[in-house]
């Protein structure tokens, strides 16, 4: 039968309604029987049920043959390096991300930290695990706990000259969730003060879930900000895949800015390499890109698309306006510790603050952000925006959604995968007033197809 839990990359859902210790050991069984594994990585984000989860899955694979390498606490990038420096044939993070307390999931990947998606065998291990397929007994496998920190430490500082980092004093709040354990350890490697919040793991979140990508979510770190009176804000969720940037003055930091900030300091260490982006929002990531001497290249929104582009491109870096920012000498994954960790490096060698890197680039090409709305018929939707500006448009692109650009403006439009909703993206070439009034006619359309 379908399980409600298995969505299109992962799998989430509510402990235990959707997911309960029998599914988890099911879903374990079903990866050692269709991959086969000799040995796998395994660990678990903050949230209370995932010890207890985390056993059961260990439990399915080592029923299946498989040997555990187990990391125990773990952010998600933790076991996509785990997956690719260990000599592991997969890894499995146990984790809900931003979502409520009571969820919990899981992200899979193979040997190597390629992702195991909904094409690539997720479909696969749902069919399986909702069947009553009955598994062959084998030889069980050994389980060994295993600390990945002191490699995965070394990792992330190669991607920085520390001999170039100025002593900055930077705000970090990991929201209770996974990022606190490492920061401390990276914080005896580098010339920073990191003045904490919310840094205790803790997963009844006291705080709240951590989800910076949320406006509403945002005012504590600015808050603290300003009371630390430091130069740099950052916030993650809570496995830590996704890194935010707050400048000296509490100012919220576009992601979509800090696409083309990493990639050109990934230029600078990379010359002439491919840089990936996202549909939504382009030109400014597109003209740095150009001018550092890159090559831009378009992939669909996604993490597993992305991450197919990297390979297939051999792309140094790859970066969506979501706070996902993927990196070809970190197994093609994404990572929510090197984007701030360059950034840093980028702060130092340019003597500048934070807002001084965003401002020019803010004005350059303003944006929207990412507005959704509740639509009765998205495919109509799409169809009546397209045949609206179809006579005025320059060119179409139907990469993600469908992306019409004009003289100065450009807009994407694209349907969710899981609910009726609609997600407009407007981008200006330097004219904040042209992109209102366009985001604004957009929406007037929008909205007279919503419930």
């Amino acid at each position: 039968m379908p399980l409600s839990c298995f969505k299109a990359y992962d799998i989430r859902g509510r402990v235990p309604e959707e997911l309960d210790r029998d599914l988890a050991w099911r879903i374990g069984r079903a990866y050692s029987h269709l991959f086969k594994p000799s040995s796998m990585a395994l660990g678990h984000d903050i949230r209370l049920s995932g010890p207890e989860l985390c056993a059961a899955l260990a439990d399915g694979l080592r029923d299946g043959g498989s040997d555990i390498v187990n990391l125990g606490l773990a952010g998600t990038e933790e076991i996509y390096f785990a997956a690719s420096h260990l000599d592991v044939d997969g890894g499995i993070i146990v984790t809900a991300s931003h979502n409520p307390a009571d969820y919990n999931g899981m992200k899979l990947v193979k040997r190597g930290a390629v992702p195991v998606s909904g094409e690539t065998g997720l479909k696969d291990i749902e069919e399986l695990a909702g069947s009553s397929h009955s598994f062959s007994p084998l030889p069980r496998g050994k389980i060994e706990e295993y600390d990945i920190h002191p490699a995965y430490i070394d990792h992330l500082l190669s991607f920085i000259d520390r001999e170039r980092l100025s002593p900055l004093k930077i705000l970090v709040n990991p929201g209770n969730g996974c990022a606190g354990p490492v920061l401390d350890l990276l914080e005896r490697e580098l010339p920073f003060e990191l003045a904490g919040i919310q840094k205790e793991p803790d997963g009844s979140f006291p705080d709240g879930v951590p989800n910076p990508l949320l406006p509403e979510n945002r005012q504590v770190t600015s808050q603290a900000v300003l009371a630390h009176g430091v130069g740099l804000g950052l916030a993650w969720d809570g496995d830590f895949d996704r890194c935010f940037f707050f400048d000296e003055n509490g100012d919220f930091v576009e992601s979509y800015y800090l696409v083309g900030l990493l990639a050109q300091m990934m230029l600078r260490k990379c010359p002439g390499g491919k840089i990936i982006h996202d549909p939504r929002l382009i030109w400014n990531t597109r003209e740095l890109v150009e001018e550092s001497g890159g090559i831009p290249v378009m992939s669909r929104t996604g993490h597993a698309f992305i991450k197919e582009v990297m390979r297939s491109e051999d792309a140094v870096y790859g970066g969506e306006m979501s706070a996902h920012h993927y990196f070809r000498d970190f197994a093609y994954c994404d990572s929510g510790m090197i984007p701030w960790l360059l950034v840093t490096e980028l702060l130092s060698r340019e003597g500048r603050n934070m807002s001084e890197l965003v401002a020019e680039r803010r004005a350059a090409y303003p944006i929207s952000g990412e507005i959704n709305n509740r639509v009765s018929d998205p495919d109509r939707l799409v169809c009546q925006l397209e045949e609206k500006y179809d006579s005025t448009c320059l060119s179409k692109d139907f990469t993600d959604g469908l992306s019409m650009t004009f003289a100065e403006w450009r807009f994407n439009i694209r349907k969710s995968n899981t609910e009726p909703l609609v997600r407009l993206n407007v981008e200006t070439r330097g004219d904040y007033a042209l992109m209102q009034e366009k985001r604004d006619q957009l929406l007037a359309l929008i909205r007279r197809e919503t419930y």
